[in-house]
């Protein structure tokens, strides 16, 4: 009897591009393990990421705004979500593997720590070797989750997660659409929540930007993801130069406006010595850590251990376990 997963595999070859990575050509996982008998290996590696508790805890870490007073604004989690979406919606017009599209976007930030690139800068320049959030978010997928099992996901998957930012581009047009995709994402959102926070109003962005891009986080979004769709020719994306150029400044006008402005970063500066502190406690008191992180200090030193602690804290579990280790309590008579 022929399997789900073996038909989905079949129509994939029929109906995707010849650019597109087919999961039944997957390079394979880690560590090889029986084949699902309903789902394809992406889809697999999708609902591996969604279960797990670091996909969870997103939804308490800044994507831009330290801890905003107000439901509507953007977290690490609704980010991914709105990558996701935009890497999709081009996948699927593009007759690419969607499934591989989405379980690299919803993994890709699963490494980036509390307080946004706040956290990242501090732990970078206190963790020996530095440190950066796609690098973490493969650690994460590869040895911190199930307790220290990982979630074993494909090579294609972690290349993307690895791949998502800056340096080398991804190996498939997937792993490099989520690439484009978070880019036109967190510039977008960013600008809305900028704007609801009044740091910036819409009269600031320059007036031949909205000409041609659009006035709305969703005419902006959807010129951004058209032009992506009408003018990719083979396996390199492409915008039209017209829209390439009015993208990058905006990504300009945001990081002189937004991510460099003094008002909305404010809190920002308190960030680097809350960091700092956790992490001098924690490799003087590895004995604090949970039993997870006392396995990693033993096989992979205290250095390592404190950082993966530490980036896998929410905002609030941060600021929780900073109150609690160097915030005088109310002495109390037992």
């Amino acid at each position: 009897m022929t399997l789900i997963r073996e038909r989905l595999e079949q129509t994939e070859k029929m109906i995707l591009s010849e650019y597109a990575c087919l999961s039944s050509e997957s390079k394979g996982r880690l560590n090889p393990e029986s084949r699902c008998p309903v789902r394809t290996d992406f889809q697999r590696d999708r609902d591996r990421v969604i279960h797990c508790k670091s996909f969870r805890r997103l939804k308490h870490k800044t994507q831009v705004f330290l801890s905003p007073e107000g439901d509507h604004y953007r977290t690490r989690l609704t980010h991914t979500l709105e990558v996701a979406q935009i890497a999709r919606t081009i996948a699927r017009s593009l007759r690419l593997n969607e499934d591989l599209t989405e379980a690299i976007s919803l993994a890709h930030d699963l490494g980036h720590t509390p307080f946004g690139h706040a956290g990242e800068r501090a732990l970078n320049d206190i963790v020996p070797g530095g440190f950066r959030h796609y690098e973490q978010s493969l650690r994460v997928v590869d040895v911190l989750e199930k307790d220290g099992e990982g979630l074993n996901l494909t090579y294609e998957t972690r290349n993307g997660i690895l791949c998502h930012t800056k340096g080398k581009e991804a190996d498939t047009m997937e792993g490099r659409i989520v690439r484009l995709a978070d880019r036109i994402a967190y510039i977008n959102h960013d600008i809305d929540d900028a704007v609801r926070a009044e740091v910036i109003s819409h009269s600031d962005i320059p007036k031949d930007i909205l000409e041609l891009l659009g006035t709305t986080t969703t005419s902006r979004i959807n010129a951004m993801v058209m032009s992506v769709i009408e003018n990719t020719e083979g396996p390199e994306l492409r915008m039209s130069p017209e829209v390439q150029d009015a993208f990058g400044r905006l990504h300009t006008f945001m990081f002189e406006s937004v991510y460099c402005n003094e008002y909305a970063k404010s809190e920002e500066k308190k960030v680097p010595d809350l960091i700092g502190l956790l992490y001098t406690f924690f490799i003087k008191h590895i004995s604090r850590l949970p039993e997870e992180m006392k396995n990693v200090a033993k096989n992979e030193g205290p250095e390592r251990a404190v950082c993966d602690y530490i980036s896998g804290m929410t905002d609030h579990y941060a600021i929780e376990k900073f109150r609690e280790l160097f915030i005088p309590g109310s002495w109390k008579l037992v």
